[in-house]
């Protein structure tokens, strides 16, 4: 089944950490999902709460991995996939830290973007639970994709599946190569899966997404089509 597409914002302000530093959010009147720290529309809804002194150790202190050791058990279940290998790619991408936000806009524990985050009906992405199910969820889509080459499917899920699906291999790009290398360090299993002949899920392709600084000195993340003369990522 695929889930229709909608436009994304991530607002993240440069300014100092407000009191509560809650992430909210909402959908503005052109139908943009919006994610910011300094909701101006009264219909936002409060996804995270967290103390400031919190937002501000979490980047150097990341939550230990057992305490979603259960989380990551269930959904290695449901999708069929090692658990070891969905501990290495949360170790990679956020190290633990379930509150990461990247430079690109990628967010939690495994680092979904936002369109991504949309396509698989993660409505928080700060939440441990529904990151842990869709970002699992769509490495097993990647898995299957790329016929059960792990390799291949790592380095789609670092730098989309458009890309590696056109070079058929690790693009060249240090970033990509280093984190698969990372990742499989870290699993060492199998790198190959044999799949069985079964239909399954199609996931949308993320959108690009597009990096503006507005007048105030936000930084604001979107797939909106007007933002195309500025830098993609």
């Amino acid at each position: 089944m695929l889930i229709s597409k909608a436009l994304i914002i991530i607002v993240i302000a440069l300014s100092a950490v407000s009191a509560e530093a809650d992430i909210f959010r909402y959908i503005d009147d052109n139908g943009v999902i919006c994610y910011t720290d300094t909701p101006r529309n009264r219909k936002a809804e409060r996804i995270m709460r967290t103390d400031p002194v919190e937002v501000r150790k979490s980047s150097a202190s990341p939550s230990k991995s057992k305490d979603f050791d259960g989380i990551v058990a269930d959904k290695a279940n449901k999708y069929e996939i090692d658990p070891s290998l969905l501990r290495a790619v949360i170790k990679t991408e956020s190290n633990g830290n379930p509150y990461a936000v990247s430079r690109k806009g990628a967010m939690g524990l495994m680092q979904l973007m936002p369109s991504t985050a949309n396509d698989l009906a993660v409505r928080n992405p700060f939440d441990p639970e529904e990151n842990i199910e869709g970002g699992t969820k769509y490495l097993k889509y990647l898995i299957e994709k790329f016929g059960g080459d792990l390799t291949l499917a790592l380095a789609a899920y670092n730098a989309g599946p458009k890309l590696v699906e056109k070079r058929g291999t690790v693009p060249e790009i240090s970033e990509t190569k280093q984190y698969v290398r990372k990742v499989l360090s870290l699993y060492s299993g199998k790198t190959y899966h044999t799949l069985p002949l079964s239909n399954h899920e199609l996931i949308p392709r993320p959108e690009q997404i597009y990096k503006i600084t507005t007048q105030d000195g936000s930084i604001l993340f979107t797939n909106s089509p007007q933002y195309k003369k500025n830098p993609r990522f």
